[in-house]
């Protein structure tokens, strides 16, 4: 694999500031992966970025206050199968060496040609014994970001390793072309927040992110949209949970799928990456 290592510069969105963890301002997940799909296409107009595999999020990306933009880097290249591997990256000059991390790699696959479109996913309400937490709740005591990433909204059921929620998409206007193919970052960012919570009912950790295996994207969502998500756990272990989830609206129309995501405690993370 040739790599193409772009010198970029990624503009801070003012909802940015809502997206802190431990008191840092850190770059979404969402946002890693519409910035490298926007730079694939860029590179290969031919690619069908609406597929996303081996998605995997590193180091996390510190947004410094009171800043318009942070410079970063972007390799983009063909690999022996014919996908294009994308990283997300950023360059730290020091006294003696130059350090580059690792924030985020996707796999776009080539187009899958005349594939049918997955069916409908049923709407109905979670059965068996409910856990019904409120979204202020939620957004207080469980995971507290700011307004416009506070995307689950009403009620959220849990029963079992499921959890179902509502999720309304904030007004905001497409900042990319790109979205015009993958849609809105916020309803898959609220449909995480719904795997974070169902798995805190399991473990004493808000668990996170840290890659998944396969993004779909069949529609894409849109700014000002409600949608529904229902979520599953797969697996679960002491140090990292796997789900599924799906993201539709009420007729039971198919947006988004996302399988095998790995969701781990961050904050470790977050403590590590300071002392390195």
């Amino acid at each position: 694999m040739s790599d193409k290592r772009i010198p970029c510069t990624l503009t801070v969105q003012p909802w940015f500031q809502d997206h802190a963890v431990d008191g840092k301002i850190v770059l979404p997940a969402v946002e890693t992966m519409l910035l490298l799909a926007a730079r694939c296409l860029t590179l290969h107009p031919d690619r069908d970025v609406r597929v996303m595999e081996n998605v995997r999020f590193g180091k996390f990306l510190e947004i410094p206050q009171n800043v318009t933009a942070v410079p970063i880097l972007v390799e983009c290249a063909a690999d022996k199968d014919g996908r294009i591997h994308a990283k997300l990256l950023s360059h730290t000059q020091l006294e003696t060496m130059a350090r580059i991390k690792e924030h985020g790699e996707i796999f776009f696959p080539p187009a899958e040609k005349n594939k049918a479109l997955p069916p409908n996913i049923d709407p109905a309400p979670l059965t068996g014994t409910l856990k019904e937490i409120g979204s202020v709740e939620l957004y207080r005591h469980l995971i507290p970001f700011g307004r416009y990433y506070q995307t689950l909204q009403g009620i959220l059921c849990l029963s079992g390793r499921q959890a179902l929620g509502k999720l309304q998409v904030p007004e905001l206007p497409f900042v990319d072309p790109v979205q015009n193919v993958i849609g809105s970052p916020f309803p898959l960012d609220g449909a995480l927040h719904a795997a974070c919570v169902l798995g805190q009912q399991f473990v004493d950790f808000a668990p996170f992110p840290v890659g998944f295996e396969r993004r779909t994207i069949v529609r894409p969502t849109q700014p000002g949209g409600r949608y529904l998500t229902r979520v599953s756990m797969t697996s679960f272990k002491s140090d990292q949970l796997d789900f599924d989830l799906h993201i539709f609206n009420n007729d039971g129309l198919l947006y988004e799928t996302v399988t095998g995501i790995h969701m781990r405690d961050v904050r470790k993370a977050i403590k590590k990456q300071a002392v390195d």
